[in-house]
């Protein structure tokens, strides 16, 4: 069968020309932006990277304002971490209103009137319409020591003139909750970091040599680990948090736990900075360091190290959570912190009792932050581990 090609239909391709006059100025700027992007150090790209990871950028932000209250607790906290007001037992929260009758008065509470129920022999608060009660801010208000060396009276907002302004509530000693939040982020949150601090020292000292040296130190250190991360954590953390002496101050006790969640944490980062180690000593640069005669601490410190170090960050970054929540757990099950010290966990052993969470739902407020810290870690920890990667 043949096929007659003069009479087959042809069909016309259709020619684009793109109207838009030929503009030289735009192919040089991206020949610049491409000059700048190739010219950049590493953590120049490694923030360009991180900045397209918004939730990681806003999470950050929150970082921010939470660890605010680490230096400037007793500003931020209308009341003192363990100031009690034996008038208002299991007061409520006060909400903060703008409008009164229609009427803007700008941010106040209501007062409370408190009465006795005679059947469950608990006080019953109600909000009095007729009390109105500004708030002041910039204000002075109950003394504290700032930092513990200077006395002063500052606050950013303070209840009005004998009145009260209970944002979260009050627990079964008339302490203020918000007040508590604010001071317990100064140890809750600075658990982590110093925990990490050690975490990373012993990651970066183990994982390097077993990492560098290889052979029997590779095996000897890796058989250790395994033991370490075969044991289970939490039951780990209560046995050695409970042979800390009970004698000790909060300040003793507090480094104490820092210390035993930094020893337990280690493992992951030797195991991360070992695999690392292992692919980048056969790189060229590493092995022209070793013929031109430096020692195997300067070859480890300054030409393998700071290859990865990016990765280190970000790996430290998602380990400061655990560390959070351990302490919050020993605090909780008593076997942390204790009053007169105020953490996050300690706040929460007051609601143990779930009878009382069902009447007093507020004392469960410590778990609202410790959720919001702990996302935010995690968020931050993803944006860090993305831009660290250098095949994204």
């Amino acid at each position: 069968m043949t096929m007659d090609v003069k009479n087959t239909p042809t069909r016309e391709v259709e020619h684009y020309v793109d109207p838009t006059p030929f503009n030289p100025a735009v192919t040089e700027e991206m020949t610049a932006e491409q000059e700048r992007f190739y010219q950049a150090s590493q953590w120049k790209i490694m923030w360009w990277k991180f900045k397209r990871h918004k939730i990681a950028v806003w999470s950050g932000v929150v970082l921010i304002l939470f660890y605010l209250c680490v230096p400037f607790a007793e500003v931020i906290a209308p009341y003192g971490a363990n100031s009690r007001d034996s008038m208002h037992l299991y007061a409520p929260p006060q909400p903060i209103h703008l409008f009164h009758e229609g009427k803007l008065v700008g941010p106040f509470v209501y007062g409370m009137t408190s009465e006795i129920d005679m059947e469950t022999l608990q006080w019953v608060f109600k909000d009095d319409p007729n009390n109105v009660q500004p708030l002041r801010f910039f204000c002075s208000g109950a003394k504290y020591k700032f930092w513990g060396l200077w006395d002063a009276s500052f606050h950013l907002v303070c209840p009005a003139e004998g009145g009260t302004m209970f944002l979260f509530g009050t627990d079964r000693l008339g302490r203020d909750q918000f007040s508590g939040l604010v001071y317990g982020a100064r140890l809750s949150l600075t658990v982590g970091l110093i925990g990490v601090v050690i975490s990373i020292v012993l990651g970066l000292f183990f994982g390097g040599i077993a990492g560098y040296f290889g052979g029997w130190i590779d095996s000897l250190i890796q058989r250790a680990i395994e033991i370490l991360r075969s044991l289970p954590e939490l039951p780990l953390w209560m046995a050695l948090s409970a042979a800390l002496p009970v004698t000790w101050s909060p300040v003793w006790i507090y480094f104490g736990l820092t210390i035993i969640l930094g020893l337990l944490d280690w493992p992951g980062l030797a195991r991360a900075v070992r695999s690392k180690l292992l692919s980048l000593r056969e790189e060229e640069y590493a092995k022209a360091a070793v013929l031109m005669g430096a020692k195997p601490k300067r070859v480890i410190t300054r030409h393998l190290l700071p290859g990865f170090t990016s990765h280190i960050i970000a790996s430290a970054t998602l380990s400061i959570p655990s560390m959070i929540l351990g302490e919050t757990a020993l605090s909780y099950l008593n076997l942390g912190l204790r009053r007169p010290a105020v953490s996050w966990g300690v706040l929460l052993n007051e609601a143990q009792n779930i009878s009382v969470v069902t009447v007093y739902p507020w004392l469960m407020a410590p778990v609202l932050p410790i959720i919001i810290v702990v996302l935010a870690f995690n968020f931050l920890g993803d944006g860090l581990r993305d831009a660290a990667d250098p095949y994204k």
